[in-house]
């Protein structure tokens, strides 16, 4: 009996250990990067002419977007979406940062990234970086942008990846977003990571 008993018991405690590794949260509407990206890392000037790194921004919930202020279409709809998105949240919106980092520093100013992003909301800030800290931050985030060639007025456009990175207070990668997904689920996966 004693042995049928310690059978029992032993079955008991593995059905509650495999009960516990279960998911205990309903998956992110966002995708999923936990664990398979770098943490934030970077070292830039805001809008402001200021030196700026990640560690200024630890303790919020940052969104990391690359656009350029002469975009004509997707970096304004994916800031709107954004910007729709943290209205949704209140007060909570205030942990929150959007850091949108120029591919076209040669015309993006810092005096017109401040304008710019200003339209979006006060959680928006503009990031510019030289050559160099360009191209480092666009390889350890895997994004890609090419400047086209100019028109007979100088104009040009700029073709660049459209992903929306998401870094928890610790700055740790966890979600990878794109304007497409919409404002509904970029503020239900922020508001469990400000929660």
């Amino acid at each position: 009996m004693r042995a049928t008993r310690r059978h029992a018991l032993a079955l008991l405690a593995l059905s509650a250990v495999l009960a516990s590794c279960g998911p205990s949260e309903p998956p992110f509407a966002l995708q999923n990067v936990t664990g398979l990206l770098p943490r934030l890392k970077f070292q830039l000037t805001d809008q402001n002419d200021r030196p700026v790194t990640a560690d200024d921004y630890r303790g919020k919930v940052v969104l990391l977007y690359f656009g350029y202020t002469h975009c004509p279409d997707v970096c304004p709809t994916t800031l709107a979406t954004v910007a729709s998105a943290l209205r949704s949240l209140g007060a909570a919106a205030s942990n929150v940062r959007v850091l949108f980092v120029t591919v076209d520093p040669q015309r993006d100013t810092s005096a017109v990234m401040r304008s710019y992003v200003a339209f979006f909301g006060p959680q928006f800030l503009g990031l510019r970086g030289d050559e160099a800290e360009l191209t480092a931050l666009s390889k350890r985030y895997r994004i890609a942008y090419h400047l086209e060639p100019p028109d007979r007025h100088g104009d040009y456009a700029v073709d660049h990846s459209s992903a929306i990175f998401v870094f928890d207070g610790a700055g740790r990668a966890r979600l990878l977003g794109s304007e497409t997904d919409g404002a509904a689920k970029f503020a239900a996966d922020l508001r469990r990571l400000t929660g």
